[in-house]
């Protein structure tokens, strides 16, 4: 049941499609290198073809690495989001499950596939991501319903879904209504310069936690300093942070800031999921009670973690390790 799960994540299921590929492949593809690109099923699976590789799977999407990062702390977890009655879909929610999560929170499309992202990583590590929302796009207003948020402490929601203003709005408002902490992420500058015009009001009367990395951070605020943007923020929610990455963070808080510096990673492979699982990390600390910078350590060690592999999975003997740093500390 809902009631025995603390934090709610509220995003787009997509699964990860890892391949390994080289710079003559991505030059054959259409479209620049780097980045993402929305394409179509078969689309997709022509890409895949032709790659002639047999992908890794994972869980991934913006919330769902930070709650399956939540998930493998051992806080109790949920999910918000529309899978499609596949083996991917099997494969998504058996995944959260498998780390006690709950999966009484999904939704299914009979006539959908699950989402998924096909990761084209070059020799560079850069990724060239092509993705089809599949079922995760087709959640609306209706899917929301109050019994989800019984027995919720946190819902963290990523800033994809203000493309879906209806559906974001419905989420918010259930949550606060149940009483519920939110935080939200602003995923990209492209999404805050999209919905600049409704963020400082979605802010104010929803948000209790924003996160947004340096990029997204310039595009709401302007060109100043990490410590004025995080200043800028929390004038609408109680708390700001602004990821710096081998920087550290700017963290603001009742109108004052304090800057953490990053635990740096011993070699850095792929930074893709880097600021995802630097909020499971922060969001960690908040519910075990921890100050600001001690949220932001969490943070930063567990962002340290995943940059030094392929993809957004921490490995099973990394979780260990960092088990035993937080249960610790």
């Amino acid at each position: 049941m809902a009631a025995e799960y603390r934090v709610l994540g509220v995003g787009s299921p997509i699964v990860d499609l890892l391949v390994n590929v080289s710079e003559e492949f991505i030059a054959s593809i259409d479209g620049g290198k780097g980045g993402m690109e929305l394409v179509d099923r078969e689309k997709l699976a022509g890409l895949l073809d032709a790659s002639g590789v047999e992908p890794e799977k994972v869980p991934g999407g913006s919330a769902g690495n930070t709650i399956f990062g939540l998930a493998e702390l051992n806080v109790k977890t949920s999910f918000l989001g529309m899978v499609g009655y596949d083996d991917d879909g099997k494969f998504y929610t058996g995944s959260l499950e498998k780390l006690g999560g709950g999966i009484s929170n999904f939704r299914y499309s009979d006539t959908i596939h699950t989402g998924c992202c096909l990761s084209l990583i070059t020799p560079d590590s850069e990724r060239t991501m092509r993705t089809d929302l599949g079922a995760a796009a087709a959640i609306t207003p209706v899917d929301v319903s109050p019994e989800i948020f019984q027995g919720i402490s946190h819902v963290h929601v990523e800033g994809y879904v203000m493309f879906a203003e209806d559906y974001f709005r419905k989420v918010l408002e259930t949550a606060k209504a149940a009483g519920c902490v939110v935080s939200l992420d602003l995923a990209s500058f492209e999404v805050v310069g999209f919905k600049r015009d409704i963020l400082p009001e979605v802010l104010e009367k929803y948000v209790d936690i924003v996160f947004a990395n340096e990029d997204e951070a310039r595009a709401f605020c302007g060109d100043i300093s990490p410590e004025e943007q995080a200043l800028n923020l929390n004038k609408y929610c109680p708390i700001a942070a602004v990821k710096l990455g081998k920087e550290g963070c700017c963290i603001a808080q009742n109108g004052t800031t304090v800057r953490v510096p990053a635990v740096l990673a011993e070699k850095v492979v792929d930074t893709t999921g880097a600021g995802d699982l630097w909020q499971t990390g922060f969001l960690f600390g908040l519910l075990d009670g921890r100050d600001m910078t001690g949220c932001a350590t969490c943070g930063s060690v567990l962002g340290a973690e995943v940059v030094q592999v392929i993809g957004a999975k921490i490995p099973r003997e990394r979780w260990d390790a960092v088990k035993k740093i937080f249960y610790r500390s």
